[in-house]
């Protein structure tokens, strides 16, 4: 491998984000590696189907299906201008080197980088609620690609239930695919939706099709309700029915599956493992990776893009993901359109204020830590419920949540956290009477995601210049 191809830049997710930095690397005369953990671009908002599926793009996004086109369409024209890798996920970064697992041959490699861009996106946001452990509970992103991807339904008769902008998206595809939507359960009030609206307007386009949504399944017969706490599903062999309390009694409904999550979380872990400073999002209620307007992490060399940094949504995913890539070049010192980039920078500075009416139009239920019983399992993988996590602050004065995980093995499983590490966290701050900020996070550890303990190792591309 010569010295001129290790100077080539690394991106890390070809979601939205990932696709516009390597077109925008591209145009300006380099050859990118993107390395994607699916098997085909688009990341999970516009997750690609397998090649020979039938379903229109129309079908399979909606609204978005002009977007989603036009980023594999991207992905498409730039096949041999880069170093595409599909089916290949980065597992652990150290000394300037990315461990890279390919799936189907299930061998790793060591991929070199000096400049790096992570767009590593974002996953569901759980709270656990009694009977999560079900068959037949998914999150709503789960829902969601088995959907697109699959072209199946996670059941017959669905209830949807959680908060977030996802939670009616979701909901709307599966009616519209012809499957009986139950109800949509939101934990957010009707008042608080209302009072997001002068903030939401600043993206009126966005916020039209979340009222079409809403507006299509209230015609079409189903059953919205608002301001909810769920109280538990349950089932023998697989879901049948879901209780929740409306604020004056219990409820409850059956169904044969439910679809849940409270908005989303940023899949911090690469970034932490690179060394990047992190700082509390109060909005966000997580610590993120700080970043400054071009994208550039605390890190030489490192550039975060898209909702692996903070959730904005796929258009700021985009802008984001070009606007790192300006930044690198001008790194390299390469010459940029400083007007571009400041373009970029003003459509993402824009979305903030819609980005904050979001968060005041679903609020994220901070008082579900005082009424998750002590029996909920939190974290499924090592099998541990909110009371030993109580017990553990209780009678070990635990108040940090690493000091948490060694104690109680929350978050030492499987997900490494990625599922349980939000709610742990609620309880931890609510057990300890802390701040939430000052409870920490997960470090990041590797690997990243579950890898197959018998791996054969690929040849290395080189030490890192």
């Amino acid at each position: 491998m010569t010295a001129e191809a290790l100077l080539q830049p690394v991106i890390a997710g070809a979601g939205p984000a990932g696709v516009r930095a390597a077109q925008a690397l591209v145009a300006h005369g380099l050859r990118p590696v993107l390395i994607d953990e699916a098997g085909r671009a688009g990341g999970q908002i516009y997750r690609r189907p397998p090649a020979n599926f039938q379903r229109s793009p129309e079908t399979l996004y909606g609204f978005e299906a002009a977007r989603a086109t036009a980023v594999h369409a991207a992905l498409d024209g730039l096949q041999d201008r880069i170093d595409y890798r599909p089916d290949s996920l980065v597992w652990n970064a150290q000394g300037g080197l990315l461990d890279v697992l390919h799936g189907p041959s299930r061998t790793t490699r060591s991929v070199p980088y000096r400049q790096l861009i992570v767009a590593t996106g974002a996953t569901d946001r759980v709270l656990p609620v009694p009977g999560w452990t079900l068959p037949g509970v998914y999150t709503l992103g789960g829902a969601q690609v088995a959907l697109k991807f699959q072209g199946c339904a996670i059941g017959r008769r669905v209830v949807f239930m959680g908060t977030g902008p996802l939670l009616y998206l979701v909901a709307y595809q599966y009616a519209k695919a012809g499957v009986e939507v139950a109800a949509v359960l939101d934990t957010a009030r009707f008042a608080d939706q209302f009072a997001a609206v002068p903030a939401m307007l600043s993206q009126p386009a966005v916020f039209l099709k979340g009222l079409y949504y809403v507006a299509w399944l209230r015609a079409r017969g189903v059953a919205l309700h608002g301001g909810v706490r769920p109280l538990r599903v349950l089932g023998d062999a697989r879901v049948s029915t879901v209780s929740w309390h409306d604020g004056r009694r219990e409820q409850t409904l059956e169904c044969d599956a439910v679809g849940f999550g409270y908005a989303l979380r940023s899949e911090t872990q690469l970034a932490d493992l690179l060394g990047c400073r992190f700082a509390f999002a109060p909005m966000q209620r997580a610590h993120l990776p700080e970043r400054d307007t071009a994208g550039r992490s605390s890190v030489a060399g490192v550039y975060l893009a898209g909702d692996g940094a903070g959730i904005m949504g796929a258009d700021a995913a985009e802008w984001a993901g070009e606007r790192a890539a300006l930044a690198l070049l001008a790194d390299r010192g390469v010459k940029v359109d400083a007007a571009r980039a400041q373009v970029l920078e003003r459509k993402l500075d824009k979305l903030k204020s819609f980005r904050a009416g979001l968060e005041r139009a679903f609020p994220f239920p901070q008082d579900w830590a005082s009424h998750a019983p002590d029996a909920l399992v939190v974290c499924r993988c090592e099998n541990i419920t909110a009371g030993e996590l109580r017990d553990t602050v209780r009678t070990c004065g635990a108040d940090e949540m690493n000091r948490l995980k060694a104690l109680s093995r929350v978050g030492m499983g499987r997900c490494q956290g990625r599922m349980c590490g939000a709610a742990a966290a609620e309880i931890l701050a609510h057990a300890s009477g802390r701040p939430l900020a000052q409870v920490g996070r997960l470090r990041g550890q590797a690997p990243i995601k579950p890898i197959p303990i018998q791996l054969a190792s690929a040849p290395a591309e080189g030490a890192a210049a």
